[in-house]
């Protein structure tokens, strides 16, 4: 356990927060019996951090043909590549729980090429980490890649936004140096 700060800069209180973020930090600590850093820490710009919130929702809770598993699983490879501690952590977490597999997280963090996954996600988490480390290259090829694992051209909107997305949180939790919550390092540890 650590008494570092949570960010570098400033935590609100979430009592004086406005009432619609409140509310939503409020009901996830309900869910999770706790509020993550990334809530408390992106709630020193309010406005900001509403449109933040809103974006992955959109991109990580919806359906389509692209499980929330594997959202999360495109989440961790390539935070891993970014070197988001944050994200890794409690993306990884939330792996853990959503692909019921207590080591898949630590795999695709530490060599999505080695870890136990099909051959259509080895090709989503190569195109993902395309799109966030080298997307001015992308090209038709990386496209036919997916479509011969029964991907569509939706899907690869959505893998590419979830790892456009995640660039941008890892770049903000870096910046911040935002701490994952403690919590998060065991959740999903002990299969169920």
């Amino acid at each position: 356990m650590t008494n570092r700060p949570i960010s570098r800069y400033p935590v609100p209180d979430v009592m004086d927060l406005p009432e619609d973020l409140r509310t939503r930090m409020l009901g996830v600590q309900e869910k999770i019996g706790f509020i993550p850093n990334v809530f408390l820490t992106l709630a020193h710009r309010p406005a900001e951090a509403r449109a933040f919130f809103d974006y992955h929702d959109a991109l990580m809770e919806k359906d389509g043909g692209i499980t929330k598993a594997e959202r999360e699983m495109i989440v961790v490879a390539t935070s891993a590549a970014n070197d988001c501690l944050y994200c890794v952590v409690a993306h990884g977490a939330i792996l853990r729980i959503r692909a019921k597999n207590p080591l898949l997280a630590d795999q695709v963090a530490v060599n999505p090429r080695k870890a136990d996954i099909t051959p259509r996600q080895a090709a989503m988490l190569d195109f993902a980490l395309k799109v966030s480390l080298a997307a001015a290259t992308l090209d038709d090829a990386d496209f036919d890649a997916l479509r011969a694992h029964g991907l569509t051209d939706e899907d690869a909107w959505d893998i590419g936004a979830i790892a456009a997305f995640f660039a941008l949180s890892n770049r903000m939790a870096n910046l911040t140096s935002m701490r994952p919550n403690e919590e998060f390092y065991l959740m999903g540890r002990q299969p169920r």
